[in-house]
């Protein structure tokens, strides 16, 4: 059977016709050598036998079906895994540019969603790798996951597993779509029905025993779906308005046990401390312009991920909810996001993000997209790999995970390294055009929430 886009990627892929809202994810991992070129491409050779997708483009299906992914005979792994010399002087700087550029490229729609490229010469005698994918792929655990097979634990990189065979590639014929998407069409159909048919009786009984306490759930439950996709319809900012194509990349560290401890003493998570600091960077940037801010709409991705998924793949769903970035107190700031991120979490929509996605694919483009333009800012937490590692026998120094702002003014994720929380600074450069003044408050933001620490 042919694989379809889950709902919620499909929806992301479709609103990619307004280039302001890709989903397109770039990573930059920091190396103290030059790796083993071929051994990092076999690794890629690896993974992308054991995971379909990284050998499979997407391919449109017949309404109402979404679109599905398909292998193809032109799959060619030195296209997607590269090498490059980075520009003098051979900087960190330099192979932020290299990645800005490619996060504002689109794909190549008839190859598989990503792209990868190992850049030798930088100063120190260091390297760097890039590497590109869409969100439709992998989301950042699940990308985590694929990283894993790449790194090794010791710089003797040669003890991995033998390499599987490849994917075999099926012959297609002109109907294979139509009947591929019958299928689908009509095992969804059969879903609904039989799901139907179990959920009402005992809706029935339900309503019949529990009748108020029923209508309170199913009130309760509508009016959490009407929070997940209600309309924004202009951003919190009275500054940061504009959207635009051009994009600049930016890093910032932080002590992971500081801002954890920070966190704790104010009752809250190491995320809440994350959010609480992107918040304290952004009242910062309104107040060095003269402009006072009170709450601003933020999307942060939710973790739906189960110990039953499989490596890689997509499973979070994106929740809206404002954030305080008024309040000056930090430790309130911090509290006020604990709260707030807790509400998000215990949302009674979770279950249901397959079907709001397909709802919201119902949706006219133009409509998604005023929605998404009028999010203020993004921040992504996610937890990475625990232990110093090496790539290719170069020791990994340092790694950084940029987001899409798929039309936010900013997107900031945080991706951990063994005791350090790498943040990873994603700007539209046409509603923060003063890059460096944002980065200076924001890395003040964050002094802000390690002092609660001291």
């Amino acid at each position: 059977m042919t694989a379809f886009m889950r709902a919620s990627d499909a929806f992301t892929w479709a609103m990619e016709t307004d280039p302001r809202l890709r989903s397109t994810v770039v990573s930059v991992v920091l190396l103290d050598g030059p790796p083993d070129f071929d051994e990092v491409r076999e690794r890629f050779d690896l993974i992308s036998r054991k995971l379909p997708m990284f050998r499979q483009r997407v391919v449109q299906s017949p309404a109402p079906a979404p679109p599905r992914w398909e292998y193809y005979r032109g799959f060619e792994l030195d296209y997607h895994v590269r090498r490059a010399a980075a520009p003098a002087p051979g900087t960190l700087d330099a192979v932020l540019e290299m990645a800005r550029v490619a996060e504002m490229q689109d794909f190549d729609r008839a190859r598989a969603l990503w792209e990868t490229t190992v850049v030798t010469g930088l100063d120190n005698g260091g390297a760097a790798m890039i590497c590109k994918f869409h969100h439709a792929l992998t989301d950042g655990v699940g990308g985590v996951q694929i990283a894993m097979n790449l790194f090794s634990l010791s710089a003797d990189s040669h003890g991995h597993e033998s390499l599987p065979a490849e994917p075999r590639v099926p012959g297609s014929s002109t109907f294979s779509g139509y009947r591929d998407t019958w299928r689908y069409d009509a095992g969804v159909l059969g879903s609904a029905v039989a799901g139907v048919a179990r959920a009402a009786p005992r809706l029935a009984y339900s309503g019949v025993r529990r009748p108020v306490a029923t209508a309170r759930s199913a009130a309760a439950t509508a009016a959490s779906v009407y929070r997940t996709v209600r309309p924004i319809n202009r951003p919190g900012s009275p500054l940061v308005t504009e959207r635009g194509l051009t994009r600049r990349l930016g890093v910032h560290e932080v002590p992971m046990p500081l801002l954890r401890e920070a966190a704790h003493r104010c009752g809250g998570a190491l995320n809440d401390a994350f959010v609480a600091g992107v918040a304290g960077g952004l009242r910062l940037y309104h107040e060095k312009h003269g402009v006072a801010v009170g709450d601003l709409h933020l999307t942060m991705p939710i973790s739906l991920r189960t110990n039953a998924d499989d490596m890689g793949g997509n499973r979070i769903t994106l929740m809206r909810f404002d954030v305080p970035v008024g309040e000056a107190d930090p430790a309130a700031r911090i509290r006020a996001v604990h709260q707030r991120t807790g509400a998000v979490r215990d949302e009674q929509s979770l279950p249901y993000t397959q079907l709001i996605a397909a709802a919201l694919n119902l949706m006219p483009r133009w409509y998604i997209g005023s929605v998404l333009r009028h999010v203020d800012f993004l921040a992504s937490d996610v937890p990475g790999v625990p232990v110093p590692v090496y790539l290719g026998g170069a020791p990994v120094r340092a790694q950084y995970a940029f987001g899409p702002t798929i039309g936010a003014a900013v997107n900031v994720t945080l991706l951990t390294y063994v005791d350090t929380c790498a943040l990873g600074v994603n700007v539209d450069t046409t509603a923060i055009p003063d890059f460096d003044v944002f980065h200076a408050a924001l890395v003040a933001g964050f002094d802000e929430i390690l002092s609660l620490a001291s």
